[in-house]
């Protein structure tokens, strides 16, 4: 039997899976949902983490695992997904990107305001960040994340994953909404291009969260791709 491990997002956990976990229970599918580090009282960080350490502590638990498995993640989940597919790809038997984050904003308009923002004085500098942050970057995630939450989002979010996504050699499943504003759609296409052996489903009527908004959906799609995979791999 497959498994399938599953990386929620930011500020969200494996509970929010929950629907998605058994409806892929039930099609013969094991499903392993975790809760990342730092986003429950009983997992909170010791100091802020950037992606290497969330790839380290994933790999630490792959090692249970001694045939690859498939890995799902969505939104930052999708960040270490990419990272530890590009790292460890013999870990993997299959990659599936929902919603993930990872391309890192390059418009000059963003660009302008961090430039800005840094030549402030300090209170004008923490208005101006939030302004950026939260307008501009639509980060409001980083605004209220708490403790050493903070700096682990700001290390995540300005590492520009794009050169390591042309290295991917796992098979790849990116599942999208078109509707998305979070991880824009064009995010999608170009993941799409620089995977070499990736597909692309495009959900027109949805947005980011796909695992609650059309749960019996994604799922069928999981299950479609992991079948064809196998039948691929066995042929």
């Amino acid at each position: 039997m497959d498994t399938l491990i599953i990386l929620h997002g930011w500020q969200s956990s494996k509970e929010k899976w929950q629907k998605v976990k058994e409806m892929l229970e039930s099609l013969d599918l094991k499903v392993v949902a975790l809760d990342l580090p730092g986003f429950k009282p009983e997992n909170q960080l010791s100091r802020p983490w950037n992606l290497n350490d969330y790839v380290a502590w994933l790999e630490n638990l792959l090692i249970a695992y001694p045939e690859p498995v498939y890995l799902l993640g969505h939104s930052f989940g999708g960040r270490i997904a990419i990272k530890l597919a590009a790292k460890n790809p013999t870990k993997l038997k299959g990659l599936i990107l929902v919603a993930a984050a990872g391309i890192k904003n390059r418009s000059l308009s963003i660009r302008f305001w961090r430039q800005l923002a840094k030549t402030f004085s300090p209170r004008a500098n923490s208005i101006a960040k939030r302004f950026l942050y939260h307008f501009i970057l639509r980060k409001k995630d980083y605004l209220e994340a708490q403790g050493h939450l903070k700096q682990t989002m700001a290390n995540a979010i300005t590492e520009d994953l794009t050169p390591l996504l042309k290295t991917i050699i796992t098979p790849a499943l990116l599942v999208w909404g078109k509707k998305d504003t979070l991880t824009p759609i064009k995010d999608a296409y170009l993941m799409n291009k620089e995977i070499k052996n990736s597909r692309l489903e495009v959900l027109p009527q949805n947005g980011h969260s796909l695992h609650l908004q059309c749960p019996e959906v994604l799922a069928q799609k999981i299950k479609k791709f992991i079948d064809t995979n196998n039948h691929g791999t066995n042929s």
